[in-house]
């Protein structure tokens, strides 16, 4: 199961408390003060890990709990620390606060370490007060409390290219055709329910393709399946339109791009800042309709971004459109 957000608790361990221990040994009946401090509390530690894709783990969890630090004892032992906590989370995961999701930080790369909460120091023991006025002190601190902090866990899928298009564009089988990802294909609307992952060689070098479920017009109000799958394309550099260009598509292709680009800048305008790529989908299909290709390449044209016509199933043209995306990883 592919989970990309989550509202998770984590709370520190506590740090264990001073001991008001007195030494006590034959022939030393006053020994004095030798209470050992507490241990500290386990911290809670988040690790971007390659070999952790979703945040599965924290669906079923949704609280973590630290070991507390052990209490001091006589002859100035201290006392044991907690076990720290220690999760996987994926590369591009994103740490917010909850409920008002401010930034805590960003795992963009593998191999991030942050202590997210801190466990409690242990309390220091009576052998600390002991002074030329108090010789047989009976005070002792007590453990301080660990961190506890309630975020929210959302996952950014890190890829350099991004596939959007319209339900049945024909992403999916494009992404198959150009990558060794083998999402689910079939001939019905909404068949890619979670983006997928692609990684796309071409004459010795690789890149990440990213593929989002389909964008109906009015995603931004809810429909289909909204926008909740857009986050994962924040990170992109490029963003590949996916247009069908077959005589069964439900909107003319300049109508489709136009739709995309609207409901993208709905969700944030920022994105259509990004470099820009259009993939006319579907070109085998003996009725597509020329002069609507042609209208769409030309306003390409016009505004400058590339375009590439191709058959994903029919593998046609797919040398030049990864040429064209390699183009853009090389420019980077």
């Amino acid at each position: 199961m592919f989970v990309d957000r989550a509202i998770v608790s984590f709370r520190a361990g506590d740090g264990g408390d001073g001991s008001r221990s007195f030494r006590r040994e034959k022939f030393i009946p006053r020994g004095g003060p030798d209470g050992g401090d507490g241990g500290k509390g386990g911290d809670i530690v988040l690790v971007s890990s390659p070999v952790c894709q979703s945040l599965t783990d924290f669906k079923y969890q949704r609280q973590f709990v630290a070991e507390n630090g052990g209490p001091g004892s006589r002859r100035k032992c201290t006392g044991r620390n907690g076990a720290d906590i220690v999760l996987q989370v994926p590369a591009g995961t994103v740490v917010k606060t909850f409920p008002d999701e401010k930034l805590i930080l960003d795992f963009d790369r593998v191999g991030h370490e942050f202590v997210l909460a801190r466990g409690g120091k242990g309390g220091r023991g009576n052998v600390h007060f002991k002074s030329s006025v108090n010789q047989a002190p009976r005070r002792a601190e007590k453990g301080e409390k660990g961190e506890a902090i309630q975020v929210v866990l959302e996952l950014k899928l890190i890829a350099f290219a991004g596939l959007v298009g319209l339900p049945n564009a024909g992403k999916s089988t494009l992404i198959s055709k150009i990558s060794a990802a083998r999402p689910k294909i079939a001939d019905y609307p909404f068949t890619t329910l979670t983006p997928n992952l692609g990684v796309v060689d071409f004459r010795g070098r690789s890149m990440i393709v990213a593929d989002i479920p389909g964008i109906l017009e009015g995603a931004h109000r809810g429909e289909g399946m909204g926008l909740e799958f857009l986050r994962h394309i924040e990170r992109t550099r490029v963003l590949m339109f996916i247009i069908d260009v077959s005589p069964f598509s439900t909107l003319p292709p300049l109508e489709a791009l136009r739709v995309l680009e609207n409901e993208l800048a709905s969700y944030r305008a920022r994105l259509l800042q990004k470099k820009l790529l259009v993939v006319a989908n579907k070109i085998d299909m003996a009725a597509a309709d020329r002069s609507a290709i042609a209208g769409l390449r030309n306003a390409c044209r016009r505004r400058k971004i590339p375009c590439v016509e191709i058959s994903a199933l029919k593998e046609t043209n797919l040398v030049k459109l990864k040429q064209a995306l390699f183009q853009f990883h090389e420019s980077d």
